[in-house]
C-alpha cells in the first residue's frame, strides 16, 4: 500500500465536508477523489478540498485504481447499493451510520465483504471518541459498580423543511436512523449485547417518518435503558449511567469531552477531562488505517455483529410504530 492511504468520498453533503476536514488532520491520509451525481456539487467540493479526481458518477470513483478506500456519505436509502457497488469493485468501505435501512441489508453487505475478504465498517464515530474510550476503561475498573440503568437522549429542533432528507421517507429519513442510532449504540456498548424486551412510542409526522420517539429497553439480568430521539425538540443530549456504587454523566454523550461521576452517598462530583481535536472524525479514520495496514477486514471496536444487532433493534422499534420504508413494502 502507498505511504499514504488514499481516500475517495462518495456523496458531497454536510457530513462529507466534516469528514474531509478531518482527513486533512491525519498525516497518513490523502483525499484523492470525490463523486456526486448532483451537477456541480462534486466540482465545488473538489475545488474546496483540492481533490485530484472529481467525478459525476459513483462508478468512476470506485473503479479508480489509485483510490484505496471509499467513505460513503450519501443518504440512508442509498447505503446498501453504494456499499455493494464498492465491494463489487473490490474497494474497502467506511459507510456512514446508520449502516443500512434494515438488518437484512446489513447482513447482505457484510456477507459479501466476508466472502470477498474486503474491509467494511460502519462509521460510528462516537465509539472512537477519546472520552468514550476512557469511559470504557473507567467502567472496566468497576468504580461505580455494575451499571443497571442508562438514560440517554438526542434531540434537535430542526427547521421544518419537509423536503429535507430528514423528513423524507424515500431517503430513509426520521430521527431514529439519524439520532436514535447513537443512543442505541451507546447502550449496547455499555451492556455488551442487544435488548431482549422493547416498549416504545413514536410520533409519526405528515411525511411518514418518526419525528419523536421514546423507547424503554430491557437487557439481560433486568438491566434497563430509557432512550429518546427527536427532530422536533431540543434535548440535553446527555447520557447518565446508574451503577450499584455510583453514577456517571456525559454531556453531549455522542462526542463528550469529560466524564462526571459520583459515588452513592457522596455529594462531591468528580470530573475526568478528556479533550480532543474537533471535529473528531479523525479517530475513526485512524482505526480504519490500522485495520487496512494490518490486513483486517473487520474492526474489533466496531464489529459487523454490532452493526447488524443495532439495525435489528431499530427494525423492532419501527415495527412497533408501523413505519416501513418504501424499499421494504
Amino acid at each position: 500500500m502507498n505511504s499514504k492511504i488514499r481516500w475517495g468520498i462518495l456523496g458531497c453533503g454536510k457530513i462529507a465536508h466534516a469528514f474531509a476536514f478531518s482527513l486533512k488532520n491525519v498525516p497518513e491520509a490523502q483525499l484523492l477523489g470525490v463523486a456526486s451525481r448532483t451537477p456541480g456539487k462534486a466540482r465545488t467540493f473538489g475545488e474546496h478540498f483540492a481533490v485530484e479526481y472529481i467525478y459525476t458518477t459513483y462508478e468512476e470513483l470506485v473503479n479508480n485504481p489509485k483510490i484505496d478506500i471509499i467513505y460513503i456519505a450519501t443518504t440512508h436509502n442509498f447505503h446498501y447499493k453504494n456499499i455493494l457497488l464498492c465491494l463489487q469493485a473490490n474497494k474497502p468501505v467506511l459507510c456512514e451510520k446508520a449502516f443500512t435501512l434494515n438488518a437484512k441489508q446489513a447482513v447482505e453487505v457484510i456477507e459479501m465483504a466476508r466472502e470477498k475478504k474486503i474491509f467494511l465498517m460502519e462509521a460510528m464515530w462516537m465509539k472512537f471518541n477519546p472520552c468514550i474510550v476512557k469511559l470504557r476503561e473507567f467502567l472496566a475498573e468497576g468504580i461505580v459498580g455494575d451499571i443497571r440503568l442508562i438514560k440517554a437522549d438526542f434531540g434537535e429542533k430542526f427547521p421544518r423543511d419537509l423536503k429535507d432528507r430528514l423528513f423524507n421517507i424515500h431517503l430513509g429519513g426520521g430521527a431514529l436512523l439519524d439520532l436514535g442510532i447513537y443512543a442505541i449504540s451507546f447502550a449496547r456498548m455499555i451492556y455488551g449485547h442487544s435488548p431482549i424486551l422493547y416498549k416504545s412510542e413514536a410520533y409519526i409526522g405528515e411525511t411518514g417518518v418518526d419525528e419523536e420517539s421514546a423507547y424503554f429497553l430491557e437487557y439481560e439480568n433486568k438491566k434497563l435503558a430509557m432512550l429518546y430521539s427527536s427532530s422536533r425538540i431540543e434535548m440535553p443530549n446527555d447520557a447518565t449511567l446508574f451503577g450499584t456504587k455510583g453514577m456517571i454523566k456525559l454531556k453531549d454523550f455522542f462526542h463528550p469531552s469529560k466524564i462526571e461521576w459520583k459515588l452513592n452517598g457522596k455529594r462531591k462530583i468528580k470530573t475526568i477531562e478528556v479533550p480532543y481535536d474537533l471535529p473528531g472524525y479523525q479517530y475513526e479514520i485512524l482505526e480504519v488505517h490500522d485495520c487496512l495496514t494490518n490486513g483486517q477486514i473487520e474492526s474489533k471496536i466496531m464489529p459487523w455483529s454490532e452493526s447488524i444487532e443495532n439495525m435489528k433493534t431499530m427494525d423492532t422499534l419501527r415495527k412497533q410504530w408501523g413505519l416501513k420504508y418504501p424499499e421494504e413494502i
